[in-house]
């Protein structure tokens, strides 16, 4: 908050002696002052850091708004070193406005604020008609050139229309088939990727391409002695290769998210109610990933043993979980011996053994 200028913007870089707000700023990169306060909201149920920061949320938001009257944004440096193929700043860009835009809609209804909350409402609903008219072609489900960024970043921010998730999912998943199952994205598309495609069915795609061990991908730099998140998919890059940089990073994040399934439940943050939603995929044999919330240490843990796929999971006292149960192809679904028919179970705390067989 003490970088902003008084007209809402923000440098590329906090602490700042003045470099980065002519430059290297826009929505993809300094949208911070919106995703981590909603965040800190999410994981931790704390809305002071949303009440502090609201007033400068929206000051950002509104001048977004003010230089992209037509409800789409050129600022922004956009799919940052991309492997080959280059989408639109104005793409990208606009996803990362519409996020903000949900944020802030979202936090003037929790704070109180009505009147914002219709206005910024009727903003991100204009920015995603807008940005759908321009790039969606509703004939094929094919986002601009159908580039792994152009269709993850929609999908993972939520701009496509539910009457096409899944055409563009599938269409998603085709391109990755048809890059090799490795990446063809920059830092925007990375972010996005594997949770676009393990939230719309296409989780053993995600982990196809998080799997990888040739070039370009995470396993790739492991490959060559990396120790570390590079800033580069080439390890020879005559730029932009600092080899301590988190921008690739969210394959972190997506291991709990998108293999253990343990999610915030925006409805009851702070982990007070956990979303679990496995996925149990092709290729790997055991999975476990414990996050340490507000309540305790939640576990979620699972393994092949033969046909069957055993599904443990530990919810903390004064917490509960809501279980989202894999769909698995001639497998049944049992709790303590009983036949869970539902497609959500909902547990209170303690420890518990699901069993597909």
């Amino acid at each position: 908050r003490d970088e902003q200028q008084p007209n809402g913007v923000l440098p590329s870089i906090i602490p700042s002696n003045g470099w980065g707000y002519e430059w290297g700023n826009g929505p993809d990169w300094t949208s911070t002052i919106t995703i981590i306060p909603w965040n800190i909201y999410l994981f931790y149920g704390d809305q002071k850091l949303l009440a502090d920061c609201y007033d400068n949320i929206k000051r950002y938001v509104d001048h977004i708004t003010e230089i992209s009257p037509d409800g789409l944004t050129t600022w922004g440096l956009g799919d940052w070193v991309p492997v080959k193929s280059v989408s639109p700043v104005e793409l990208t860009s606009t996803c990362y406005y519409y996020a903000d835009a949900v944020i802030l809609a979202k936090t003037a209804k929790i704070l109180g604020k009505p009147a914002d909350e219709q206005k910024y409402t009727a903003l991100f609903n204009r920015i995603k008609t807008v940005f759908n008219q321009k790039y969606l072609n509703p004939n094929t489900a094919i986002y601009a050139d159908g580039f792994q960024t152009e269709m993850s970043a929609p999908l993972y921010w939520g701009l496509v229309p539910d009457e096409y998730k899944s055409k563009v999912a599938a269409n998603l998943a085709k391109r990755v088939a048809a890059d090799n199952f490795h990446l063809d994205v920059g830092l925007l598309g990375q972010k996005a990727i594997l949770n676009a495609l393990s939230e719309n069915g296409y989780a053993d795609v995600a982990y196809k391409i998080a799997s990888q061990k040739t070039y370009p991908s995470w396993g790739w730099w492991m490959e060559n002695g990396a120790t570390t998140l590079y800033e580069n998919w080439k390890i020879d890059a005559k730029s932009d290769i600092s080899l301590n940089h988190i921008m690739f990073g969210e394959i972190g994040a997506w291991l709990y998210k998108g293999l253990g399934g343990i999610k915030p439940d925006p409805a009851n943050p702070g982990f007070k109610n956990v979303l679990l939603q496995p996925n149990f995929v092709n290729g790997l044999d055991h999975f476990e990933a414990k996050h340490a919330g507000p309540f305790g240490t939640i576990s979620s843990s699972w393994q092949r043993k033969g046909k069957r796929i055993l599904f443990t999971v530990f919810i903390p006292a004064n917490s509960s979980a809501t279980v989202k149960l894999p769909k698995i192809n001639g497998l049944q679904v049992f709790a303590d011996r009983k036949l869970i028919s539902a497609d959500t179970l909902q547990l209170e705390s303690g420890k518990y053994t699901l069993v597909w067989k």
